[in-house]
C-alpha cells in the first residue's frame, strides 16, 4: 500500500510567540524534524504551511528528499488537512496526518500506525495514559484510567480521510471526523516523548529530550 504523510504547519503560534516551526531544535528548524521522519515512512509528503510564511517554509523543507508539495493552509485545522488532501495523488492508498509541531515522533511511532491501517482500521490513532488528575469544568472528577492523550501521527485508508472531509467538517482531529462519518477509531501506542510544541517551555523540553537521545544513540553506537 502506498503511503503518504500531510503535516500540517499552518498554525499562527500565538501561544509560542512567533513562528514555532522554524524554531531552531539541535541545529534543525522544528518542522524539519517532523518533515525528515515522515519522509522516512511515507512515499511522499505534503507540508501545510501558513500562506504568509509559504516562502520560508519552502527554504525550511525544500531540501527534505520525499516532500512533493508545500501548499498553503486554511482558516481551521482541518481546512488545512483538506488543503493537503488536493496535493495527495488519487491512487494512494493510506494517508498520514502529522502535525509540524511534533518533532519528536519516531519513525516506530509512524510505522505502528501504517500497520494497523494496513490491517483494516477505518481510523489509527496513538494514545498515552494520562498522568495528571482531571477535573471536569463543571465539577466533578474525571477517571483519567478512562482517557487517554491523543497524537500524531493518526493514519487513515485514504478514501475513508478524503469522505470525512468531503462535506468540510471541522474537528479538533482527522480521527474525529471518520468516526462522525461511520468509522471506527483504533488506538495504538503512543509516545511519552512526541510532546507537542504549545509554547516557549516546550521547545526546551524537546531539546534535552534531543540532547538525551543524542547520547543514547552515541553510547550504544
Amino acid at each position: 500500500m502506498s503511503v503518504w504523510t500531510i503535516v500540517v504547519a499552518a498554525g499562527h503560534g500565538e501561544r509560542f510567540g512567533g513562528d514555532k516551526q522554524a524554531a531552531d531544535l539541535g541545529g534543525r528548524p522544528v518542522v524539519a524534524h517532523s518533515v525528515v521522519t515522515a519522509a522516512g515512512a511515507s512515499d511522499g509528503v505534503v507540508v501545510v504551511v501558513a500562506p504568509e510564511r509559504l516562502a520560508a517554509a519552502e527554504a525550511l523543507v525544500g531540501g527534505v528528499q520525499g516532500v512533493a508539495a508545500v501548499v498553503t493552509g486554511g482558516a481551521t485545522r482541518s481546512a488545512s488537512v483538506r488543503a493537503g488532501l488536493t496535493a495527495v495523488p488519487d491512487d494512494v492508498e493510506v494517508v498520514l496526518v502529522h502535525d509540524g509541531a511534533r518533532p519528536l515522533a519516531g519513525s516506530d511511532l509512524f510505522d505502528r500506525v501504517v500497520a494497523a491501517v494496513r490491517d483494516g482500521a477505518d481510523a489509527v490513532v496513538p494514545g498515552v495514559p494520562v498522568a495528571d488528575s482531571l477535573r471536569d469544568v463543571n465539577g466533578g472528577v474525571v477517571d483519567r484510567d478512562a482517557v487517554l492523550a491523543v497524537q500524531t501521527p493518526q493514519g487513515f485508508p485514504a478514501d475513508r480521510l478524503r469522505a470525512a472531509h468531503a462535506s468540510g467538517p471541522d474537528a479538533s482531529d482527522d480521527a474525529t471526523l471518520v468516526e462522525a462519518d461511520g468509522g471506527t477509531v483504533v488506538v495504538v501506542d503512543g509516545d511519552p516523548a512526541n510532546l507537542k510544541i504549545t509554547r516557549p517551555v516546550d521547545l526546551a523540553l524537546a531539546a534535552a529530550a534531543l540532547r538525551s537521545f543524542n547520547r543514547e544513540s552515541a553510547s550504544d553506537g
